[in-house]
């Protein structure tokens, strides 16, 4: 079953999120015009152009999905919550992009790369992972072949784009005004961002980690199917509009030397290495915007355990950490024949 053939429906069809996925959906379906967008109230009525075609986008309603064959739903937790759901049992394969149901054992959490074959066991619903989890599981998988991984220590340095398009204005306005020699006035972040870093994203648990933290500990372990896995991970906002970055130590049963990893890493699909200090070859944000890969640099001997190693990834996180894995996912999925959805 092609993807071409499908009815796609796209609910947050104006945010980020949704916008990234439509110019996906141009460049590799450049004739695909089968599509439903979808936004809040708000948003309705709005024109978008895909690939030549004017759509009108509709107000996202319950009666919203009965002739869609993939949902791809990038909006607010509590609408993934309430239309997933609804959409699921109109017969439609769901592709959320929120926390909602990513944690949920009946939902699978897939990274293609990683865990496509989850997603034979799907009931009508699959969780995208979050934008900083990606990445690094990326990262991770094809090194388990060396030896198996006992810990994951993962520190990230995330673009204001993670969190809306609010954040991205604030960051413009807030350099502009502070250049000025204006004051900085939070809104979209809980702390200045402009010329500054924050270390925290989403609201802090009783052991002190974020909710962005817990979040790639959890769903690292799901996606690699390792639960008792060590992990770890410091979560930081950066002054940077687009692109996640995660400084990574991994520590291997057995020793893992970098060449190995190298040729590992080299074998993985959707991954590029960029590691080349002789001539400052290593990722960065302003590079990895707008690519789908995930890029990895800077992998060397962890100089704290005989068994470890260090590296830095970097992606875009509004492609390969959110737009780009949700249409891979619906791509997986139509080659294992498991979209369940209504084709007309």
């Amino acid at each position: 079953m092609d993807l071409q053939g499908l009815k796609l429906a796209i609910v947050g069809a104006t945010g980020a999120v949704g916008q990234e996925t439509l110019r996906l959906i141009e460049a590799r379906y450049p004739k695909h015009t089968n599509l439903k967008l979808l936004a809040s109230k708000r948003s309705a009525g709005r024109k978008m152009e895909v690939n030549g075609k004017t759509f009108t986008v509709g107000e996202t309603t319950d009666d919203s999905f009965d002739d869609a064959d993939l949902v791809f739903i990038s909006a607010r937790t509590e609408d993934s919550r309430r239309f997933g759901p609804v959409a699921a049992a109109a017969g439609a394969m769901v592709i959320d992009d929120s926390s909602a149901f990513r944690m949920d054992p009946a939902v699978p959490l897939v990274v293609p790369e990683v865990n496509g074959s989850d997603l034979e066991w799907h009931n009508g619903i699959v969780s995208i992972p979050n934008c900083s989890t990606t990445p690094l599981v990326m990262a991770v998988h094809p090194l388990r072949e060396a030896s198996p991984i006992r810990r994951i220590v993962a520190d990230t340095y995330q673009s204001v784009s993670g969190a809306g398009g609010a954040a991205m204005n604030e960051l413009r306005e807030q350099t502009r005004t502070i250049m000025h020699g204006g004051p900085a006035e939070p809104d979209a972040q809980p702390q200045q961002i402009a010329f500054n870093v924050i270390p925290q994203i989403d609201s802090f648990n009783e052991s002190g980690y974020t909710r962005e933290e817990q979040k790639m500990i959890d769903e690292s372990r799901k996606i690699l199917h390792e639960p008792d896995m060590a992990v770890s991970a410091t979560c930081v906002r950066v002054p940077v509009l687009v692109s996640h970055c995660v400084a990574a130590h991994l520590e291997f049963a057995e020793p893992v030397s970098v060449g190995e990893a190298r040729e590992l890493l080299s074998q993985m699909a959707g991954v590029t290495i960029q590691d080349d200090p002789t001539t400052l070859s290593y990722p960065m944000p302003v590079d990895a915007a707008g690519c789908d890969d995930v890029f990895i640099g800077r992998i060397r001997k962890d100089a704290s355990h005989p068994n470890g190693l260090a590296m830095w990834i970097v992606t875009d996180n509004l492609v390969k950490g959110a737009a780009l894995n949700a249409l891979q996912i619906a791509e997986e999925a139509t080659a294992r024949n498991a979209v369940h959805g209504k084709t007309r």
